[in-house]
């Protein structure tokens, strides 16, 4: 004779599972935030924390900015500055009126020397704060430095050399003779202009 409290007791397990699939199932639907506020047509609610690009993710903070990648650096920033594009050789040699050998470059300087077994002829470049250290040493020892209008930002000039800045970078151009080095003054402001237009 079949209990009939055993096949009561049977069902209840079914019913209760079926009562728990259902509450998961409802508990899902309300987590999606369909946006409904009496308009069919309006947009699905949006996280404004989340990132939109990958879904799932949690609440990020707002987005820092990124490095661009790729490209050249930017001509102002110093570290990127090439003391030996500044001046040429040929420009070198008719500052100088001498011909030069290669440029040595060393750090932030870029050396051009006239041959060992002629007149005696340098000129030096230096950027970024090896050329502000040596306006500042210069301006120490107390020589005459006068400023130079129209050439970069800011530019200052003695003999045998010439300081300026140009977009936050600094560059110094040094001559080397053994006569009179007021002669090549308008030289050296010559080069400092060609120097701050490729700034």
């Amino acid at each position: 004779m079949t209990n009939p409290r055993r096949g009561r007791w049977h069902r209840r397990p079914a019913r209760a599972l079926l009562a728990g699939c259902a509450v998961a199932l409802l508990a899902g639907c309300g987590a999606v935030d369909i946006g409904v506020r009496g308009d069919a047509d309006a947009p699905p609610a949006v996280d404004v924390g989340a990132d939109p690009t990958t879904p799932g993710t949690a609440p990020t903070s707002p987005a820092e900015p990124r490095p661009t990648d790729g490209g050249d650096p930017a001509p102002s920033d110093p570290a990127a500055v090439d003391p030996c594009a500044l001046v040429t050789r040929p420009e070198a040699e008719r500052a100088l009126g001498l011909p030069v050998q290669d440029a040595v470059a060393i750090a932030e300087s870029c050396t051009y020397t006239a041959p060992p077994s002629g007149p005696t002829g340098q000129v030096e470049v230096y950027v970024a704060d090896s050329a502000k250290n040596l306006l500042t040493a210069e301006r120490a020892l107390g020589h005459d430095i006068d400023p130079v209008p129209g050439i970069g930002d800011e530019a200052y000039a003695e003999d045998g050399m010439i300081f300026l800045n140009q977009g936050g970078v600094w560059v110094a151009i040094r001559l080397v003779r053994t006569d009179d080095l007021a002669k090549y003054r308008a030289a050296l402001e010559g080069l400092a202009r060609t120097a701050a237009g490729r700034l």
